[in-house]
């Protein structure tokens, strides 16, 4: 292997070119030695523009000896097969987000990469950045304590054209889901590393706006296993653009909004104080407590070529990984409650039931139709990291 890693990326869409870019130009632990989609001519395109052998089959490219490890860019459902063939293979797997369509799926490339030995990482390089970075040690260090509340707004806007960019976009048979699972799965990463996973949720999904089969809105209470609550709202249909997180503790407070952290630091437990003061009207003083956030030096990689430099690096020098496989569960959980829940009207608990949703995704696939309104484009997202 010697001091890079070889990479071959599977899914030249909009994303899988962007990461083309990253691997080659940006991340000097890494090489980009093979290129693999379905659509030949894509596949030829991308592998001249970059002087690379081109695959359309990926089990070819997984067996070429070409390559140490993949990195998957495809439309989601095609994660679970192209992750666990390329394990059987030896390599190593980076996948996009999110880990893929149902819980069942979760288990089954978590397990075979238990098995292979071999490294897992998930694209979620939001937690790359330095204020996420300082939010997350300010929770391992129990700076907030015991979680008393929650909140996540994550709102975006996609146009109509978005949607009508590929066959499988918003589609149950090509995507699994809307706006829960493509522009949410960041947020609801951050969300459950800052204040833990519900094992509750009460959820509607609806399509507010979009011609479209998925939602493109969504929004839950939720409960945590100490009794905490939540609220969580999710949609494509919002201009400008906001994600916000709050997590209230019995210590602390945290507000994470549009890439600003607050921290407010209590003087006393609130448990302690309501019954342990005298004053009638007495109340705990809260102190806003500026957080130091160790800003990235010039040269350091962000977002996603950070992640893709750690998971070589992992590989290399046995570096933890930033964004372990598995820890991709996590989201799939949250993403299946809440379309579970909305679906059947139903609160639905976490651990979700793999049968159940199994079941509904069945149903859902079944209703699925091609789309009637389609102007195919592979255009990588302009705010990305170039």
């Amino acid at each position: 292997m010697g001091d890079r890693v070889r990479f071959g990326i599977v899914g030249l869409g909009a994303m899988g070119a962007g990461h083309c870019h990253y691997v080659r130009d940006l991340v000097p632990e890494a090489e980009l030695t093979a290129v693999c989609d379905v659509d030949a001519d894509r596949a030829r395109e991308i592998g001249e523009q970059y002087s690379v052998p081109v695959f359309t089959e990926p089990e070819a490219m997984f067996a070429s000896g070409l390559i140490d490890a993949v990195l998957i860019a495809t439309p989601h459902y095609f994660h679970t097969p192209l992750a666990i063939a390329a394990f059987q293979h030896g390599l190593h797997v980076l996948t996009e987000k999110p880990l893929c369509v149902t819980v069942s799926d979760a288990d089954r490339m978590i397990e075979a990469a238990r098995q292979s030995g071999r490294k897992f990482g998930i694209m979620y390089q939001m937690r790359t950045r330095p204020e996420n970075r300082a939010a997350r040690q300010l929770v391992e260090q129990g700076a907030l304590g015991e979680v008393r509340r929650t909140l996540l707004i994550t709102a975006w806007y996609r146009t109509q054209a978005y949607y009508d960019s590929g066959g499988w976009r918003a589609t149950w048979a090509g995507e699994g889901g809307g706006v829960l699972i493509n522009q949410a799965p960041h947020y609801l990463d951050l969300f459950q590393w800052l204040g833990g996973l519900p094992c509750r949720v009460q959820a509607q999904v609806r399509t507010r706006l979009h011609d479209i089969e998925v939602e493109d809105e969504a929004f839950a209470l939720l409960e945590y296993p100490n009794g905490a609550h939540g609220y969580l709202y999710a949609t494509t249909n919002e201009v400008p653009d906001e994600n916000a997180i709050e997590i209230c503790g019995d210590k602390g407070k945290l507000c994470l909004y549009n890439g600003k952290l607050e921290f407010w630091q209590f003087e006393r437990s609130i448990r302690e104080f309501t019954f342990e003061t005298d004053q009638m009207w007495g109340s705990i003083r809260a102190e806003r407590v500026e957080v130091p956030i160790e800003p990235l030096p010039e040269d350091a990689l962000r977002d996603h070529p950070a992640i893709i430099q750690n998971f070589a690096r992992s590989i290399l020098y046995d570096e933890p990984l930033i964004a372990p496989g598995e820890e991709g569960l996590a989201v799939v959980e949250l993403i299946n409650a809440l379309i579970l829940s909305g679906k059947r009207g139903v609160p639905v608990s976490i651990p979700v039931e793999r049968a159940a949703y199994d079941a509904l995704i069945a149903e859902l696939k079944a209703q699925s139709r091609p789309k009637t309104r389609l102007r195919e484009q592979r255009l990588t997202d302009p705010n990305l990291v170039r």
